[in-house]
């Protein structure tokens, strides 16, 4: 019972830390995106 737990524990440790990169990732790319239009505009 404990060991199905700790993978469980794990699992959603693995997902919360997968979510912050990928919510990491998509600011980058909408921040470089701002910068090209801003840069393709000026």
């Amino acid at each position: 019972m404990t060991m199905v737990t700790a993978m469980d524990d794990r699992a959603r440790r693995v997902r919360a830390r997968n979510r912050a990169l990928l919510a990491v990732l998509l600011a980058l790319v909408a921040l470089f995106y701002a910068l090209a239009i801003v840069r393709m505009g000026g």
